[in-house]
């Protein structure tokens, strides 16, 4: 596990494409003969590395919104995980960083990234719809277009934070998901307003008196 660790550090940093065994055993002080009788091929390390990092992804961010309430809380618990563990590890940026570097490669590592891109979203998905199911979300809400959207919000929220070190990366991201949360919540109800009464006919004023002399 601690070489899959440091395989992966070097892989985000430096690019999946680029991670090979002798760079793994110099880092490690593992010996190169050990290290490729346990992985056999580049290729082999490449595909490990993103099994490792999806697994990490998996216990970081999607176990632990499944332990919250159904609906939008359990959607708010899993943008939240996956917010903090992409400004503290580098396990979600080497799929981003991989995406760029195998998307015009085909081949294995291109396929398993492609996979893992699809159950991220189907997990979204899936998430978000329990969501519509509790009536958080509106009954006609696209469970697709969220996925989509909220991925293009994590996107932003990399090239902010990694790139340009925007310290307002988290704080731009966090609104433009409330926005997103926003346009898919199911209108709340409003308290009926209390019906009006008739106001009573106004009762005839008795006649005064007429004084005598």
């Amino acid at each position: 596990m601690a070489v899959l660790v440091q395989a992966a550090d070097m892989a985000a940093r430096q690019g999946l494409s680029t991670l090979t065994i002798g760079e793994l055993a110099t880092r490690t002080r593992l010996s190169k003969s050990g290290l490729f009788a346990h992985f056999q091929s580049k290729e082999a390390l490449q595909l490990a590395v993103l099994a490792y990092a999806r697994d990490k992804f998996t216990d970081e961010v999607i176990r632990p919104a499944t332990r919250v309430r159904r609906g939008e809380p359990r959607v708010r618990a899993l943008f939240e995980h996956w917010l903090e563990i992409s400004q503290h590890t580098n396990a979600e940026c080497l799929f981003v960083s991989a995406s760029a570097e195998f998307d015009d490669r085909p081949g294995p590592v291109r396929d398993q990234l492609v996979r893992d891109h699809r159950d991220c979203a189907d997990s979204i998905i899936q998430v978000f719809r329990t969501g519509i199911t509790e009536g958080d979300f509106r009954a006609d809400a696209d469970a697709e277009q969220f996925a989509y959207d909220l991925h293009s919000i994590m996107l932003g929220f990399f090239h902010a934070h990694r790139l340009l070190g925007d310290p307002r990366a988290a704080q731009r991201a966090r609104r433009s998901f409330e926005a997103l949360l926003a346009a898919a919540r199911a209108p709340r109800a409003e308290p009926s307003a209390p019906s009006a009464q008739p106001e009573p006919a106004p009762q005839p004023v008795p006649a005064s008196p007429i004084p005598t002399a």
